[in-house]
């Protein structure tokens, strides 16, 4: 199934696989559904033992794209996921963020645990002084040229914005400069996380810095977690990493 629903006034685009008890994933900033979980082969292969729930966050994919930066604060965005077990008339579903996703599910597990069943968080520890500052990316996602673009890694977040024909650049550097700021776990999950009664599972690849530097502070953080590093493998190409699927598999059905 496709659909839309509103959340908060924006438009959020959906869609549904399969049956049984549900999941709702949530991708990485600058993606979509439709590239982080269907075109990686994780829909086909988690729909064999829950029912599929992938939205495309606000700002992203077939979502609206509001040019307010105010509203891409990790607490706004993840009120899109309540709103969509509401619309969907879920009491409670297991969650499987990655990256900003993952951000998303640490701010739910915080403050709204008792609408989820259990929790994968990929891609996810804190950002440092220097990464926490998005100005190069914005930068880079509105010059009118690639060749005015003199941050080399600037220049990677455009072409890595510009390979998805969905985004908008103006939302996604506004968003950036919203959320990189926000990006430390521990602090947007709260003082609750340390009373969280539900399974969670923080997977991320070995090479993922700065994450790795900071995950083992974030399991700590959150009772009962577990952590598991996949070998040889960063942020971006952890994503189609079997043994990452194996993983996430496994933890899903113990649940």
């Amino acid at each position: 199934m496709k659909d839309y629903f509103s959340s908060e006034g924006i438009q959020i685009y959906y869609e549904t696989f399969g049956i049984g008890k549900p999941i709702i994933l949530i991708h990485g900033w600058g993606s979509d559904l439709k590239q982080s979980w269907v075109e990686s082969g994780w829909v086909k292969i988690i729909q064999s033992i829950r029912m599929v729930i992938a939205m495309d966050c606000r700002g992203h994919g077939q979502s609206e794209k509001p040019h307010d930066q105010k509203v891409y604060s990790y607490s706004s965005m993840s009120q899109d996921v309540l709103n969509l077990l509401d619309h969907l008339n879920l009491a409670k579903a297991d969650i499987f963020g990655y990256s900003m996703g993952a951000f998303m599910a640490v701010y739910l597990l915080g403050h709204h645990r008792e609408r989820f069943t259990s929790m994968i968080l990929g891609g996810i520890g804190d950002e440092t002084e220097e990464s926490k500052d998005a100005r190069f990316i914005a930068d880079a996602l509105r010059a009118k040229e690639n060749s005015q673009i003199t941050n080399l890694i600037g220049r990677a977040y455009r072409e890595y914005v510009d390979s998805n024909s969905n985004n908008d650049r103006e939302a996604l550097a506004l968003s950036a400069l919203q959320m990189w700021p926000e990006g430390y776990p521990v602090q947007l999950g709260g003082v609750d996380l340390a009373n969280v009664d539900i399974p969670v599972i923080i997977i991320n690849g070995e090479y993922d810095y700065p994450y790795v530097k900071s995950d083992k502070k974030l399991k700590d953080a959150i009772a009962g977690s577990q952590l598991v590093r996949i070998a040889n493998k960063n942020h971006l190409n952890v994503v189609v990493d079997q043994l990452f699927k194996e993983e996430v598999l496994e933890f899903l059905k113990r649940q």
